[in-house]
């Protein structure tokens, strides 16, 4: 675990992708930076919900996984050396000679010269499937770590949004057979994903919920029940993953005196929030027209590092000059 610093110019809570790209763009503005956040690795919810689903709307890669991305954003701000203290959650929100000050739940207190919160959709917890309570880490899984672990097996996914689908067609060529169980006829998940998907090998049981998971050690088998005519039947699976969705909130966010609307923090055209000094990046930031998007994330957090560095210091320009004018 990194040392908690007293001082930095720049704290980040959050250490998403955004967060990390802030990590390197308030580094390349010559700003001492500290970046925290409760997971206890690097990458927030795209390490711990999909690290090895591609994702294909990142400006200049056709394709990347997010472990790949979150990689490569680490590896971008290494340079400048900023502080990562993980598993730490910022609690409090204070302020000392007009300065903000962020206590964390051990009891830490970092000073700062500005706060910028990329903490996207806040803390998250997956919705259960009751049918397979006792099977975590024994063949169950809501978020898919690796691959490879899937290799060779019969896989039910239930559910029906987008990362049921997607892992339905990332795991077809991996997985012995893959089966989606969702109690609609309808999906909430792309269209074109959708299509793919039913094109495949990937067996649909709509209408229906898994209602029983049975084996000794490990998932073995499950049963499933057709809501339309209660008809019942066994599927053999030696995995099971639950894209069911996951409930977030803040957490002590909330109580720091940010104007939210929506467990959101409404922001001004600068990222600035309606606190002094402190500044929304991300899923998390909130103004008319906001898309959520990693890419217009990145864009966010670099005009909040800017707008934050002419405040640190009245005499620097918000636009620093581009990348490629500074010395290698």
């Amino acid at each position: 675990m990194s040392e908690t610093p007293a001082e930095v110019d720049v704290l980040i809570v959050g250490a998403g992708p955004v967060g990390l790209y802030g990590a390197y763009y308030a580094g390349f503005r010559g700003l001492r930076t500290a970046v925290i956040d409760v997971l206890p690795q690097l990458g927030g919810q795209v390490i711990a919900m999909y690290p090895e689903k591609p994702i294909f709307d990142i400006a200049g890669f056709p394709q990347v996984t997010g472990r790949v991305l979150i990689e490569n954003l680490v590896a971008q701000a290494a340079p400048f050396e900023p502080v990562y203290l993980l598993g730490r959650q910022a609690v409090t929100l204070g302020y000392d000679d007009g300065l903000p000050t962020v206590t964390t739940a051990d009891g830490s207190t970092i000073g700062a010269k500005a706060v910028i919160l990329t903490a996207g959709l806040g803390t998250f917890t997956p919705r259960p499937l009751p049918a397979a309570t006792g099977y975590e880490g024994r063949g169950l899984a809501y978020f898919v770590q690796r691959l490879d672990d899937y290799a060779d097996k019969d896989v039910v996914i239930v559910g029906g949004g987008d990362s049921a689908f997607d892992w339905a067609a990332t795991l077809e060529p991996i997985a012995r057979s893959v089966t989606l169980v969702h109690r609609r006829d309808r999906f909430r998940a792309h269209r074109g994903t959708v299509a793919a998907v039913q094109r495949g090998t990937v067996r649909m049981l709509v209408n229906s919920e898994v209602t029983e998971v049975r084996g000794a050690d490990a998932v073995e088998t499950m049963t499933v029940r057709n809501t339309s005519d209660g008809v019942t039947q066994d599927v053999k699976a030696q995995a099971i993953i639950a894209a069911l969705g996951f409930t977030t909130h803040l957490g002590p966010l909330a109580k720091w005196g940010l104007d939210l609307r929506t467990r959101h923090i409404v922001v001004d055209t600068r990222m600035a929030t309606n606190l002094p000094r402190v500044y929304a990046a991300g899923d998390i930031a909130e103004y008319p027209g906001k898309v959520r998007l990693i890419a217009v994330g990145f864009g966010e957090v670099a005009l909040a590092v800017n707008n934050a560095a002419t405040v640190i210091d009245p005499d620097a320009q918000l636009f620093p000059g581009h990348s490629t004018d500074a010395a290698a």
